[in-house]
C-alpha cells in the first residue's frame, strides 16, 4: 500500500428500519473521516433502510429522490465523492431497484448500478429463507465510471459469486471495484474474505467491500468484516465488527505493474462466454 493519505474509506454500519436515523447516523460518521482529499467514501448495502420486509422496502422507494437530494448536499458540504451502497429506486412491477448510486463531489449522480444478481437462497440461520426477488427487480447493466481515483466498477453484495461479472467490469477498464454488502453470518464465515480476494486476484482490481455489520432492528443479523483488498490479494485494511470505517490509498503505479508483470486478461481464453 503507497504510504500517500487515504484516499477510499469504507464505511461500516448496522443500519435500521428508519432512513431518518441511518441518514443521521451518517452525516454524524462523515465528520470523522480523513482530512485529505479527493476521497471516495463508500457505504453498505441497504445503508438507508433496512426494513421489516420488502413491502416497506418498495414503499421507501417512491422517496428515493428525496434522499438522493440530501446525498448530494453531505457531497457538497464535505467534498467527497460517495458511494451509496444500495437504496431503493422505483421500478416496474410494483417492483424495486437495489440501485447503486455514485456521486461526485460537486453533488451530481454519474452512474447508477441495479443489482444483477438476487439473494433467492435457503441459508441455516434465524431468517431461513431470503426471496430478494419477490420485491426486486434485477439489472441488467455492467457499469464502470471514470473518477480521480481510477476506473470505479459498479457490484452488489451477492454478485461477488458471479465471477463473470467482474472480468466484464475488468474488460471494460475497471480498477476498483465496489462490493457494498449485507452477507449474512453463516455465509460470511464461509466465503466472504475468499470470494473478495479472488475477484481482486483475478481482475487485478483494488476491492472495496463496506459491510453492515450486527444485529439489526429487523431481526437480520449481518457478517460485516468490511474490507479493501489490493490487485495483489493483500488484504490492506480490515474491520471485522462494529461501527466505524477503514481506509486505504489506491495506488495505480502498483496496480498496472501488477498488470504488465502478469497480463492476465489478455491471457484469457473464453472471452465468448462473458458477460
Amino acid at each position: 500500500m503507497s504510504n500517500s493519505a487515504p484516499n477510499i474509506v469504507a464505511l461500516q454500519m448496522c443500519s435500521g428500519v428508519s432512513a431518518e436515523e441511518n441518514m443521521q447516523a451518517l452525516t454524524q460518521a462523515l465528520h470523522t473521516l480523513p482530512t485529505a482529499r479527493p476521497l471516495l467514501v463508500c457505504l453498505p448495502e441497504a445503508f438507508l433502510v433496512f426494513s421489516n420486509n420488502g413491502a416497506a422496502t418498495l414503499a421507501m422507494a417512491k422517496h428515493s429522490k428525496y434522499y438522493q437530494q440530501q446525498l448530494s448536499a453531505l457531497c457538497i458540504q464535505h467534498q467527497i465523492w460517495l458511494s451509496a451502497g444500495t437504496m431503493p429506486e422505483p421500478a416496474q412491477n410494483n417492483k424495486y431497484y437495489a440501485a447503486s448510486h455514485l456521486f461526485n463531489s460537486q453533488g451530481e449522480l454519474l452512474a447508477s448500478y441495479n443489482k444483477i444478481h438476487l439473494f433467492d437462497v435457503t441459508v441455516a440461520d434465524t431468517t431461513a429463507s431470503y426471496r430478494e426477488s419477490e420485491f426486486t427487480q434485477a439489472g441488467s447493466d455492467v457499469v464502470v465510471v471514470d473518477s480521480p481515483f481510477g476506473k470505479i466498477g459498479l457490484s452488489v453484495c451477492y454478485d461477488v459469486r458471479f465471477s463473470s461479472l467482474y472480468t466484464a467490469l475488468a474488460r471494460q477498464g475497471a480498477e476498483i471495484i465496489l462490493v457494498p454488502s449485507a452477507f449474512t453470518v453463516v455465509t460470511g464465515q464461509a466465503h466472504w474474505q475468499p470470494l473478495l480476494t479472488a475477484r481482486a486476484i483475478e481482475t487485478q482490481c483494488y476491492v472495496v467491500a463496506a459491510a453492515q455489520q450486527g444485529t439489526h432492528q429487523n431481526g437480520r443479523q449481518t457478517y460485516g468484516h468490511s474490507l479493501i483488498i489490493s490487485p495483489w490479494g493483500e488484504t490492506l485494511c480490515e474491520l471485522p465488527a462494529g461501527i466505524g470505517f477503514i481506509s486505504a490509498t489506491a495506488d495505480l503505479t502498483q496496480l498496472h505493474k501488477i498488470r504488465r508483470d502478469m497480463p492476465v486478461q489478455s491471457h484469457q481464453r473464453f472471452r465468448e462466454h462473458l458477460l
